[in-house]
């Protein structure tokens, strides 16, 4: 494989959104998932949201799951 053909892909691939980015600077916050208490972060954030002690009970289970 050339080196320049997948670096394009793999760059976007794994691009990941900076999260001190899409904090919030006041509300409305989205809710959380699972608890449904308020997050960090905006509504208009896509994706899954969660508030910091179900992403941190989140992190451990996914951490502890090899």
């Amino acid at each position: 494989m050339e080196d320049g053909v997948n670096e394009r892909a793999d760059e976007s691939y794994c691009e990941t959104p900076a999260v001190t980015a899409q904090l919030a600077g006041g509300p409305p916050f989205a809710e959380c998932v699972l608890c449904r208490k308020p997050t960090e972060y905006p509504e208009s954030v896509r994706g899954i949201t969660l508030c910091p002690v179900c992403e941190w009970q989140e992190a451990q289970r996914t951490a502890c799951s090899g």
